[in-house]
């Protein structure tokens, strides 16, 4: 590569990733813990899965409930089920029937099938969720659309494409030293050297990663809001809904509901739709049930689920019984090949949050993500080294360090204050939305202008470290004060999404106070030379 290019490269590749830094780093650090949503949640409520399955679920017993407090017959009802948790997501509609006196009430959130406890979506709100969705910025969309884009989701997608772009340039700088690249790491060296080989080493080993969060991101942040919405405006004279159902896999498939008024006049026994749903497609792993149009002539039962990963990696069914008169209508078989559109779109999901494999595969997911925040800050800083010298005007100098001194805060204040707040949510765990934003945002915000008050990017690093693996360490201490639940005692009785979540604060803080000595120390020895 001749060095015109080289520097085009180089300041393209500069420029992109210092603009979109700090929201990018948050993308990372946040998506790390996601990988682990399910798993900090049932830590939060202290709610372990145990053996719940969609087989274990008392269907019947939930919708009794549900019929005491708001009277079921005309409503629609749906279970979301999950593999990794024991809570049930549970949206219940409003009714057709005009006579109910809590006909508009509706209510969409979770319900433990243990307890039997309903929470809406902010009283159930947990940490899990809420990392989850700080990594796409969806607390963002609060501020407003932009031509019916949630501002949130078009910021995120931006940043996913702006990362595109810094990874390919970055390729390019590096292309003709990426194996060399790949095996150096000096850190005896000094400090500037130390950055730039986590930099570049980080970066070329964890490419192809990082490429395909970035494209997997850009599909699911831009796909619907700028390709469909084109497609749509194109062919469809902009009626998004009409492109959707002649795209859907379901069209001319699925008969229309129709709320008829009629009393059905039997019970209903919604666990016999559901077991004779998992005999027919030989033990499926349901993902959905819903009822619709409970207790009238119009009743359907609508059921959906995968077949089990090891008879088929991607797979989708979906069933609908029609109460009233026993038929039933196979719509996908799970054990059959589900399409080109399922497929890809499936690929894509589990591409992005490794949803294809285990805990092994969840925590390789994670040690990638945490690579990709020490490279954006390891970027910071060699961009802050290369222009903080003596031929660099005063004033831009100030201005790139101070630009660089709140990049850092920003960054390096959110591991302290994410192990605050998983002792602050195990003190309250049922303080939902609004506490856990309260907290968090402020706290970050408060830690952020602290840091960035002390003009010491060294200073910040080193006391986030220290502070973060203490508060850390302290977690599993909290969580077996208030449950008493020890890890051991999670091990014994194989709760083991709880223990996760202990094991994780016992060794991430131990590794993290590792590399605060390991910093302090480098840069003793710098000031002993100097």
């Amino acid at each position: 590569m001749n060095v015109k290019n080289y520097n085009r490269y180089f300041h393209l590749h500069t420029i992109s990733g210092i603009i979109i830094t700090v929201i990018l780093y948050i993308f990372f650090f946040a998506g790390s813990f996601a990988f682990f949503k399910n798993e900090i949640n049932s830590w939060q409520n202290n709610a372990p899965k145990k053996q719940y399955s969609a087989t274990t679920i008392d269907y019947d017993t939930i919708l009794d409930s549900i019929d005491t407090q708001y009277g079921l017959y005309g409503r629609s009802v749906s279970f979301r089920l999950s593999q990794k948790t024991r809570a049930v997501g549970l949206n219940i509609q409003a009714t057709q029937d005009s006579l109910n006196p809590k006909a508009k009430e509706r209510s969409f959130g979770s319900l433990d099938p243990e307890s039997l406890e309903l929470k809406s979506y902010s009283e159930g709100y947990a940490l899990g969720e809420f990392l989850y969705r700080l990594h796409f910025f969806a607390q963002v969309n609060s501020l407003g659309n932009f031509m019916g884009w949630p501002i949130g989701y078009m910021i995120a997608g931006f940043v996913s494409f702006a990362f595109l772009f810094a990874l390919i340039t970055g390729l390019l700088v590096h292309w003709q030293k990426i194996v060399s690249n790949f095996y150096i790491f000096r850190p005896w060296e000094k400090i500037k050297t130390v950055w730039t080989d986590l930099h570049t080493a980080l970066g070329v080993i964890s490419f192809p990663f990082q490429l395909i969060f970035a494209v997997t991101g850009c599909y699911f942040l831009m796909n619907y809001y700028i390709i469909m919405n084109s497609v749509a405006l194109i062919g469809y004279q902009g009626d998004n809904q009409k492109l959707q159902e002649e795209a859907s896999y379901r069209r001319s498939q699925s008969k229309e509901i129709v709320f008829q008024n009629k009393p059905l006049g039997k019970e209903v026994d919604l666990n016999y739709y559901v077991d004779k749903t998992i005999q027919k497609w030989d033990g499926a792993i349901l993902s959905m049930v819903q009822v619709t149009n409970y207790g009238d002539q119009g009743m359907t039962v609508r059921i959906t689920g995968n077949a089990p990963r090891e008879k088929r990696f991607h797979s989708q069914g979906e069933i609908i019984y029609e109460v009233a008169t026993g038929e039933q209508q196979e719509i996908s078989n799970p054990n059959k090949a589900p399409g080109y559109g399922y497929t890809f779109a499936n690929i894509i999901y589990e591409l992005h949050f490794g949803a294809f494999g285990g805990y092994a595969t969840r925590i390789a997911y994670f040690l990638v993500g945490i690579a990709g925040c020490i490279v954006i800050l390891s970027g910071v800083l060699i961009w802050l080294v290369a222009r903080d010298k003596k031929n660099v005007p005063e004033r831009k100098r100030k201005f790139n360090f101070w630009l660089a001194n709140i990049y850092m805060a920003i960054c390096l204040s959110m591991y302290p204050i994410t192990a605050l707040s998983f002792i602050a949510v195990k003190i309250n765990p049922n303080g939902g939305q609004e506490y856990i934003y309260s907290f968090y945002f402020w706290s970050w915000l408060i830690a952020s202008i602290l840091l960035s008050a002390r003009k010491s990017i060294y200073k910040t690093n080193r006391d986030c470290l220290l502070l973060g693996s203490i508060i850390g360490l302290i977690i599993p201490l909290v969580n077996g004060i208030v449950t008493g639940s020890w890890f051991w005692d999670n091990w014994k009785n194989g709760y083991h999404d709880i223990l996760l979540i202990d094991l994780f604060w016992i060794i991430v803080p131990i590794i993290t106070l590792i590399a605060w000595k390991l910093i302090r120390n480098k840069h003793e020895q710098k000031q002993m030379t100097n």
